[in-house]
C-alpha cells in the first residue's frame, strides 16, 4: 500500500491540476513498481508561502524580490 505525500506551495494550483498529479503518481507507481492503484494513496499538502523557507528566507520574500 504505497503512500506518497506531495508538498507544494499554496498559490493557485487548481483542483484539476491536483487531480492530474494524483492520477500521474498513481499511474507511475503502477507501471514502474507494479503497485495496485486501488491501494495507492497520494496526499497533497498545500503550504502557505510564508511557511516555506529556502536559503534562510520564506518563499513569499523570495518571490517578492523577483518581481
Amino acid at each position: 500500500m504505497p503512500y506518497v505525500n506531495v508538498r507544494i506551495t499554496k498559490d493557485g494550483v487548481s483542483a484539476e491540476q491536483k487531480a492530474q498529479v494524483i492520477e500521474g503518481i498513481t499511474r507511475v507507481l503502477a507501471e514502474v513498481l507494479g503497485k495496485n492503484p486501488q491501494t495507492t494513496m497520494v496526499v497533497i499538502d498545500e503550504v502557505e508561502t510564508d511557511n516555506w523557507g529556502i536559503g534562510g528566507e520564506s518563499v513569499t520574500v523570495r518571490r517578492a524580490r523577483q518581481t
